[in-house]
């Protein structure tokens, strides 16, 4: 019983120790990353509201690009 509660303890304390590195030491690199998803999310919501209109304005060119981009 007090061995799983020591235990227990350790594994907690190594919990801590990664989240402090993680966001401590590698937190610009964190934080990056998300920028980065952040952008990316933009870039795909542009792309998808421009191809939903070239869609409804002109069917024939977003046919065209759809099957160039599929190969």
């Amino acid at each position: 019983m007090l061995r799983t509660l020591f235990t227990i303890g350790l594994i907690a304390m190594l919990g801590l120790v990664a989240l402090k590195l993680v966001f401590g030491l590698l937190g610009p690199l964190v934080a990056l990353l998300f920028t980065l998803l952040g952008f990316a999310i933009r870039v795909v919501l542009i792309g998808a509201v421009v191809y939903f209109v070239l869609r409804v304005v002109s069917p024939e060119t977003a046919a065209r690009i759809e099957k160039a981009i599929r190969g």
